[in-house]
């Protein structure tokens, strides 16, 4: 079994201080950061863009996790690329073409990763899952942060690993983003998960590094 990874949403995060909160999490356990980009047209938030991926990338040390939330994503691969993305992730919903681009991404040298919303069967991902590095499953509606979890997640993550293992794609990443916390992270790791997206659980305790050590020893 991989090593579970978590990745903190910066979303979560305190914007009138996000610097301090990027260099808590390069002292953290986590391997990842998530940042979730929204336009306002994909998903009813808008979020923030470059300047800010920039900013984060200047200061982070960990791997950048860009989950686009938006319309035609395939407009900005290059900009995402360039601000500091290692794992760029399109919604299956937003892209017409997505085939070519899960292929412009890969020629960018990132890796690639597909989201599907609570609504979108696992079957969608037939003809795509043996050539990406990473399904996001939604187990909230996407746009805002801090939703409850829908358990319904649980079973379509056991889905996309019978899925990935009947194509072949041992290798890939399984990433829960919305609504994770201790009360079923271990549920989602057993289903298969291995990339866990956490916020407010995070960044709304006590001791957020503890958190987050806690959260990797379910992996164990």
């Amino acid at each position: 079994m991989e090593k579970l990874i978590i990745a903190p949403s910066i979303l979560s995060a305190d914007f009138a201080n996000l610097g301090t909160d990027i260099l808590m999490l390069n002292e953290s356990e986590a391997q990842w950061i998530h940042i979730d980009v929204m336009d306002g047209m994909f998903v009813p938030n808008i979020s923030f863009g470059f300047p800010v991926i920039e900013a984060i990338q200047k200061l982070s040390k960990k791997f950048l996790d860009v989950h686009l939330m938006i319309e035609k994503p395939e407009r900005y691969l290059t900009q995402f690329k360039n601000a500091g993305a290692n794992l760029i992730t399109i919604h299956y919903e937003a892209c017409t073409h997505i085939h070519r681009t899960i292929q412009e991404i890969k020629l960018l040298g990132c890796q690639v990763g597909i989201a599907i919303n609570p609504g979108t069967p696992v079957a969608a991902l037939n003809e795509i899952i043996g050539i990406v590095d990473l399904v996001l499953i939604m187990s909230v509606n996407p746009g805002f942060g801090g939703q409850e979890f829908i358990p319904h997640s649980i079973q379509k993550t056991k889905d996309v690993k019978s899925l990935a293992n009947q194509c072949g794609n041992f290798r890939l990443k399984i990433e829960i983003d919305g609504g994770v916390s201790n009360l079923n992270a271990k549920d989602l790791i057993s289903a298969g998960a291995n990339v866990l997206v956490a916020g407010n659980f995070i960044f709304k305790s006590k001791n957020q590094k503890s958190t987050i050590s806690d959260l990797l020893k379910l992996g164990e």
